[in-house]
């Protein structure tokens, strides 16, 4: 496919979104584009989560994660599942019971100031980070297929990708994102469905006849018991998927944002426990490709593409869909589906950003009705030029990105789900200013036990435990700071 009908695909399905955010952002007032004015369909919400929790690291990378760990991510999976329900039944609740723009703002309630403010700046370290990676995953993928080609750097496509995003949500925020989520989620999903049939009929498979294949044994295995040092041991995948779930879903202003625009608790929850559902099923169809990607390209003798010297996995799925004739009808899907990942995290990242920043650090809601609106789009235009500087930043990191993504989430993660644990599961009040101390001291010391030698640890490999492990230093030292 040449670069002038993938630009042209890209000009098309951004006027859909554009269509989208001009419906949706008529009333451009705070309280739509924080809150959505409570209005939104619950059903509708799930969905389009579905599409925000998977974004580009699951489009492109979880395929990829194939040749390393076979099916292995489902454990972690299992454990998303378990998070969700934990979610459902304990933290809406109180996010409703609060009736809170930010969710933070129940760390002020409960303990002070300064614990509201940490939590929120970790949650924008956490944010500005995750959305970073999975943007510069696509914006890697759209620089592979197009944009070298024509002779746009990378720093360039980061730009246009991330204006593109600013314009279609600067009015509408979270109500525009809300529909647009669910457009994208549907160009996800229809893409990866198009790719499993088109793969299959080239290997002259039927779905079931491929998951009953040999070839598929070789890669399907998703239960691992046998090593607890490995990083798929499955406890540690387990358990580790779900404080990932907790803290990258409950504990996030991106994600529950979406919550708390349904009308009530009751719809929330129901969104809730319909994404949980959804989310198994769905990451088990993207990991199906990508069995199917490394079968075709071992089968026809497809290399993993390199790219400034590095091997990447994550671009098995482009180079196979774009470059390896199984025709345009599986290019043309692939194209949108990757835009639809890369605006489905970028565009929500970019939204609940400047909502936590507008809410928890300008206390804007405090502020005259005059200066509200134009101070919220100021916010808007800095939060869109940051996540430009970290993707570029991106660009010289190592690794698989789903990988990087959470690794990082561990740390970052960590002192939220300890602030939110000790103040549900306890009763206790804090010397709050010293809760900032607290989670910096936590991340500091997760990362040296991490760091610990062989000589003490032997050849134990840390994956997603590291998360809990760090929750439950900060809640030991909020214990230590706790008011006789």
């Amino acid at each position: 496919m040449n670069p002038t009908t993938i630009l042209l695909l890209i000009a098309g399905y951004f006027g859909l979104l554009l269509l989208v955010s001009f419906l949706t952002g008529k009333n451009d007032s705070n309280e739509t584009f924080f809150k959505a004015n409570k209005q939104s369909p619950w059903y509708v919400v799930a969905f389009g989560m579905i599409g925000a929790s998977l974004s580009g690291v699951t489009f492109i990378s979880v395929p990829g994660m194939i040749g390393g760990q076979q099916f292995a991510y489902m454990q972690g999976v299992f454990g998303f599942f378990v998070g969700y329900l934990i979610i459902l039944f304990v933290l809406l609740p109180i996010y409703y019971r609060l009736n809170v723009t930010s969710i933070y703002q129940y760390l002020e309630q409960r303990f002070g100031t300064v614990s509201y403010k940490t939590g929120a700046a970790f949650f924008m370290l956490s944010r500005v980070t995750g959305a970073s990676f999975r943007l510069f995953l696509v914006a890697l993928a759209m620089q592979y297929i197009v944009f070298e080609q024509i002779g746009i750097p990378f720093w360039a496509t980061v730009v246009i990708s991330i204006l593109l995003i600013w314009i279609y949500t600067f009015r509408g925020g979270i109500k525009t994102i809300v529909w647009t989520d669910t457009l994208q989620t549907l160009a996800m999903l229809v893409a990866v469905g198009v790719g499993i049939y088109l793969i299959n009929q080239k290997l002259d498979w039927s779905y079931m006849e491929f998951l009953n294949s040999n070839e598929f044994a070789k890669k399907g295995q998703i239960f691992f018991f046998d090593d607890p040092n490995s990083k798929t041991y499955f406890w540690k995948y387990f358990i580790g998927g779900i404080f990932i779930a907790i803290a990258m879903t409950g504990l996030d202003q991106d994600m529950m944002q979406k919550n708390l625009t349904c009308k009530n608790q009751k719809d929330a929850q129901k969104n809730m426990f319909t994404m949980a559902t959804l989310i198994v099923i769905v990451n088990f169809v993207f990991l199906s490709l990508g069995a199917l990607l490394f079968i075709y390209s071992e089968k026809f003798g497809i290399d993993i593409p390199v790219v400034d010297g590095r091997t990447r996995t994550d671009l098995l799925f482009p180079e196979i869909a774009m470059n390896q004739g199984l025709g345009k009808p599986l290019a043309v899907v692939f194209i949108i589906g990757l835009i639809a990942a890369a605006y489905s995290s970028a565009d929500s990242a970019l939204t609940s950003l400047t909502t936590s920043f507008s809410v928890d650090f300008l206390n804007i809601e405090k502020r005259p009705k005059a200066v509200q609106k134009p101070l919220r789009k100021k916010v808007h235009i800095g939060v869109s030029i940051l996540l430009i500087i970290v993707v570029i930043i991106f660009n010289n990191l190592d690794g698989s990105v789903v990988g990087n993504l959470f690794k990082f989430a561990t740390f970052t993660y960590g002192p939220l789900l300890g602030l939110f644990a000790f103040g549900i599961f306890t009763k206790h009040k804090i010397k709050d200013v010293y809760a900032w101390i607290v989670g910096l001291v936590a991340i500091i010391a997760t990362y040296a036990i991490t760091q610990l030698p062989e000589s003490v640890i032997g050849a134990y490999q840390f994956h997603w435990e590291i998360l809990p492990i760090n929750g439950l230093i900060t809640f030991i030292g909020l214990w230590l700071i706790k008011k006789k």
